[in-house]
């Protein structure tokens, strides 16, 4: 889904247009993050409702280095609010919990104020 966000905002995530230290930190963070399943997964065995609140979490941990990058606070937005969102529906409505919850994911806000913001100025990664 962040693949094809950055697509629709000019963003290069996969550094194709550049090398630089910026790329190699983005792509050590999605390790970090997918290296969280490691407790999502022994979790769904023992607990398969589980599997929203993990999933809608992880999935979000990745918003947040994306928001540094781009030097725009979207991304903060929506990792704390999904991550509120996901975790309250979790706890309040159980029966509804692999509907509700990716419903509440805010894919739309986040790609809405995304197009719309001023495009970012480039970070510096030179070293002083």
């Amino acid at each position: 889904m962040g693949f094809l966000i950055a697509r629709l905002t000019g963003e290069d995530l996969l550094g194709t247009k550049s090398n630089n230290e910026l790329d190699r930190l983005f792509g050590l963070t999605i390790l970090m993050a997918n290296l969280v399943w490691g407790i999502g997964i022994p979790f769904y065995m023992i607990e398969p409702s589980s599997l929203p609140l993990s999933v809608g979490i992880f999935l979000g941990l990745m918003w947040i280095p994306f928001s540094w990058m781009i030097q725009h606070w979207i991304g903060m937005f929506h990792a704390i609010a999904r991550t509120a969102l996901v975790v309250a529906a979790w706890l309040l409505l159980p029966d509804l919990r692999f509907v509700l919850i990716p419903a509440l994911i805010i894919y739309l806000i986040s790609i809405y104020v995304l197009i719309k913001r001023a495009p970012s100025k480039p970070v510096s990664t030179s070293v002083a």
